[in-house]
């Protein structure tokens, strides 16, 4: 299994919105995420709008291109762009994996 973390930076202003989204993501895109192999997904964040996601996944390539195929994962993206700065396409397009320097099994 893959671990994942990457980073994002949400507005500061627009975080407070996005903490409200994601206590209720919809039901068809977490079926997605599960369907298409992202297991253990948690994101965290700073007060200052500093995002870090965490997954668990097989393959996170073919997980993110299996997202990438599905409608609901098309409807969320564009809700959730304008939350983000400093990303020139959709948000699940600016997920850069960090590299793992330590994990204690």
């Amino acid at each position: 299994m893959q671990r994942v973390c990457f980073i994002l930076k949400v507005r500061q202003e627009r975080l407070e919105e996005y903490k409200e989204r994601h206590a209720a993501v919809w039901p068809e895109m977490r079926a997605a995420l599960s369907d298409t192999g992202w297991h253990n997904y948690s994101l965290f964040c700073t007060d200052d709008g500093m995002v870090v996601g965490y997954l668990e996944t097989e393959d996170f390539e073919a997980a993110r291109a299996a997202m990438a195929r599905t409608d609901v994962n098309e409807r969320w993206q564009a809700e959730m762009a304008p939350f983000f700065e400093g990303l020139p396409g959709r948000p699940d397009e600016g997920m850069l994996p960090l590299t793992e320097i330590f994990h204690l099994a």
